[in-house]
């Protein structure tokens, strides 16, 4: 084989390469990115041994480094993301949750049983599927609205709070001032109460005199 012929089959094969990697970025990238395991291209019940596998393969081909991909950043957070859910215990309880929640909505749905055939049809797996992005997502927003619920609360409780540490802060400077002019109110009292005592006097007088006079 000719240098020209290995050079043209090594470029085949880095175009092929390409190929794979790009299609599987952009795979990622459309994957319902609640569902941990349409992320990674896992059935739900797989070992965590095979969510380790299957990571390492993924995250080996997608790589920032390894493509010139510009969309690689953000599938391999992704692919991270997933295998990140999977390995946690509760996360991946709550979506197998989910999931089996979905089978089971369905089976209601079509009147099926456990053991109907039509459960292990093609047809239904991707009906499956589809019913669980619809759960996944009622979920999602069932989880904001009580993450919101539950700031506003704490957006109430924290302005009571505010509010009374401002009337507290208020009640401490009217006491401050009431004792900084107390000696000031004490003295002005005083000479009220002198002034009002000569007065009194002098009525007197008048009155004696106005009766000495009649």
């Amino acid at each position: 084989m000719s240098s020209d012929e290995q050079d043209a089959l090594d470029a085949l094969e880095r175009e092929a390469s390409d190929f794979i990697k790009d299609a599987e970025i952009d795979r990622i990238r459309k994957a319902f990115s609640l569902d941990a395991y349409a992320v990674l291209d896992l059935q739900p019940g797989v070992p965590d041994s095979d969510i380790k596998l299957q990571y390492r393969k993924k995250s080996l081909l997608i790589h920032p480094d390894k493509t010139k991909n510009p969309a690689a950043p953000d599938a391999f957070d992704r692919l991270k993301k997933a295998q990140t859910t999977l390995l946690d215990e509760k996360a991946r309880a709550y979506l197998d949750e989910c999931i089996s929640d979905a089978r089971r909505l369905l089976i209601r749905e079509h009147k099926y049983t456990v053991d109907s055939p039509e459960l292990q049809t093609e047809e239904f797996k991707k009906e499956w599927r589809q019913k669980t992005v619809h759960v996944l997502l009622e979920e999602e927003a069932r989880r904001r609205r009580q993450l919101k619920a539950k700031l506003q609360e704490e957006g109430r409780e924290q302005r009571k709070e505010e509010e009374e540490l401002e009337a507290r802060k208020r009640k401490r400077e009217h006491e401050k001032v009431w004792e900084d002019t107390r000696e000031e109110r004490i003295g002005s009292w005083r000479d009220f109460q002198k002034g009002h005592k000569k007065g009194g006097d002098g009525d007197k007088k008048k009155k004696k005199k106005m009766k000495v006079l009649g």
